[in-house]
């Protein structure tokens, strides 16, 4: 059954794990939100919100929507004690104390600096490439790149990043139709980057798992200290799973996005000044994080009804940033929309620390894609979604050169 036969004929349903929603969910999207904009599902019990002013309205307010159960909705219905220095599933005033040791590593001067090595690597990747016919860019590129990135913060060897980047993925990837198993805290916490952090104790750097290890600051007891090794891994962990992921996607999106729009992508050949914006614009069409859960700290009413205290609640910021209500003709892709503040990068206090590198290197990918081949077609029958139940984008994409 296709998305527009569930959209269009059956009372209305939505459920994140169901692999019939992933090929294409914009239509179920809308119905969402013009039919069930405060939507419960049975089955899996959680609520759900897609209209841009509501989506906007929660991710901010964390006494409300709390981050502390986790963001994804696995977690939030397990239940589980999430360890301490997880950033992305705490609130604040613990969320501001951890976040200020990150913020000091994510600066837009060391951002700058990593352009061009981000740059070398997509030219070294790239250029092997050059005369042949067909490649997969995932393969090529979108699986490397945001792990390798993460390796040149972490000062990690380009050697080891393939299994620490399989590590990484195995923790977030779902059988069809499955959930995520996060019994044990899976995802939290990945053993490969201990051996590193005692190897840098050893041998500092200039690279932010020594700045992590050897930075002082005052944590929720009042107490001046520094992290222990259990934190510098979970921050390990949670960086590198949250920039890997969905970067990756990103790269897939917007070769896959261009492909169907080629007057588009002549444009940005003719003038790449326009290359940041179209970057935007994919993340507002296909958002690599489609939702964002939280857990429901006390009862709040939305459309005349109530979502109870305890309640766990998705907010689907890839329905929001197609509301109408906010973008005219949103189902159209358009490199010179004035986009203004989408929630592909969330809102508020959690709002990507790594939006700044993402945006990196999807432009650098972007750019160094463009200048070698600047038409190319995907071949569809090849192509292949990724099935998880925390983002969405394109596990095989071969580009077909002409």
């Amino acid at each position: 059954m296709s998305t527009d036969d569930m959209s269009t004929d059956d009372a209305f349903y939505w459920d994140p794990f169901d692999p019939r929603f992933t090929a294409d969910p914009y239509p179920t999207y809308r119905r969402l939100r013009d039919e069930a904009p405060l939507y419960y599902n049975e089955k899996h019990d959680f609520y759900a919100l897609g209209r841009y002013e509501d989506v906007d309205r929660c991710l901010p307010d964390w006494q409300a929507f709390s981050s502390a159960r986790g963001n994804i909705l696995e977690f939030v219905k397990s239940g589980i004690e999430m360890p301490p220095g997880t950033l992305i599933f705490e609130d604040p005033e613990i969320h501001d104390i951890h976040r200020r040791l990150l913020v000091r590593v994510f600066t837009p001067r060391r951002i700058a600096e990593l352009e061009p090595r981000v740059r070398e690597f997509c030219a070294r990747t790239l250029d092997p490439l050059v005369g042949r016919d067909r490649f997969d860019l995932i393969e090529a590129v979108a699986t490397d790149m945001p792990m390798r990135v993460i390796g040149m913060l972490f000062g990690i060897p380009e050697a080891d990043l393939p299994a620490l980047r399989e590590s990484a993925d195995e923790s977030l990837r779902t059988e069809a139709g499955g959930q995520m198993d996060v019994r044990g805290g899976a995802g939290l916490s990945n053993d490969m980057f201990g051996d590193y952090i005692d190897w840098r104790r050893e041998n500092p750097s200039d690279d932010l798992m020594t700045m992590l290890m050897t930075a002082e600051f005052e944590d929720e007891n009042g107490e001046r200290r520094t992290l222990t090794r259990d934190e510098v891994l979970t921050y390990c962990t949670v960086v590198a799973g949250a920039g890997n992921e969905t970067t990756g996607r990103l790269i897939g999106w917007i070769a896959s996005v261009l492909a169907e729009h080629p007057d588009q992508r002549q444009e940005i050949v003719d003038d790449p000044s326009l290359v940041n914006n179209a970057v935007e614009e994919v993340l507002r069409y296909e958002s690599p994080g489609p939702y964002i859960a939280r857990y429901v700290n006390r009862d709040v009413e939305f459309h005349g009804r109530t979502v109870p205290e305890g309640s766990a609640l998705m907010l689907v910021a890839a329905a929001a940033n197609r509301d109408e209500r906010r973008y005219p003709d949103p189902d159209r892709f358009d490199i010179h929309r004035k986009i203004g503040q989408h929630l592909a990068f969330g809102v508020g206090a959690h709002y990507c620390l790594g939006a700044a590198l993402a945006r990196l290197e999807g432009r650098l990918a972007l750019e160094e894609l463009l200048r070698r081949f600047p038409s190319w077609e995907v071949d569809w029958d090849g192509a292949r979604l990724a099935q998880t139940s925390t983002v969405r984008g394109w596990e095989t994409l071969p580009l077909v050169l002409r």
